[in-house]
């Protein structure tokens, strides 16, 4: 069972900095805090199922959640990766349709719910709310079409290589972290890329002996990035 949590108030949230809800004036933050609630979902625990019906949407406080599909066979495909300030489940909310994908933390999490009431009033009151909205369903819509290029046209290695990129960016930089490193398993690698797990494996410990990237438990260090990006087919 999810541990409740004392519900933390937006305006000394550092994460609603990074969200969406970054621009809410004072009134409108404190409607949200005063409306909304928190949970703590240890590593593992699903924050929603697919294949359900939102009753809000989820924002981050601390912590990671993947967001995955299951494929052929009940095999699993990562289709985004979701870490403090950012928002799932908003896509399944607006359109009014069941989830069409899990969400499953990956870390120890804290994830706060807002009731679908207080969503909708908050966008009816902020302008500015809407389209950062807007912004993120086309950025959205931008990285599907991009998953879907490369699916068809990169190699095993090339769609690892990019990944691990992806993962420096988005996850290297968190305190405490030493540079250009991240917390990830192998097997949430593989899911992200679209391969077995075993040639995750095998493809990593040939970037391993080749000083291009250093693995220590779940922790990816990114040693030399110019490599990755050749590996990657990546151009400025």
């Amino acid at each position: 069972m999810n541990r409740k949590l004392v519900t933390p108030a937006c305006e000394f949230c550092q994460a609603r900095y990074s969200s969406v809800f970054e621009d809410l004036n004072s009134g409108e933050t404190a409607y949200l805090t005063e409306n909304h609630n928190c949970n703590y979902y240890k590593r593992g625990q699903v924050v929603f199922l697919e294949g359900n019906f939102p009753m809000g949407m989820f924002c981050i406080n601390t912590g990671k959640v993947k967001i995955s599909q299951a494929g052929n066979e009940g095999r699993e495909q990562i289709v985004r990766l979701a870490k403090m300030g950012d928002i799932i489940g908003y896509r399944a909310l607006i359109s009014g349709d069941a989830y069409t994908a899990s969400a499953t933390a990956i870390e120890d999490s804290m994830i706060c719910h807002i009731p679908s009431k207080v969503f909708f009033e908050l966008l009816r009151r902020n302008a500015g709310l809407t389209q950062s909205l807007m912004k993120l369903l086309a950025g959205d819509l931008k990285d599907a079409e991009r998953k879907v290029t490369h699916f068809a046209q990169k190699t095993v290695a090339e769609r690892l290589a990019e990944t691990l990129l992806m993962l420096k960016d988005y996850y290297g930089q968190e305190d405490g972290a030493p540079p250009d490193s991240f917390m990830i398993t192998r097997e949430e690698i593989a899911r992200i890329v679209g391969t077995a797990t075993e040639t995750a494996i095998r493809i990593m410990a040939d970037l391993r002996k080749e000083g291009i990237i250093q693995i220590s438990g779940r922790r990816i260090s990114i040693l030399n990035k110019d490599a990755l990006v050749r590996i990657a087919n990546l151009y400025d």
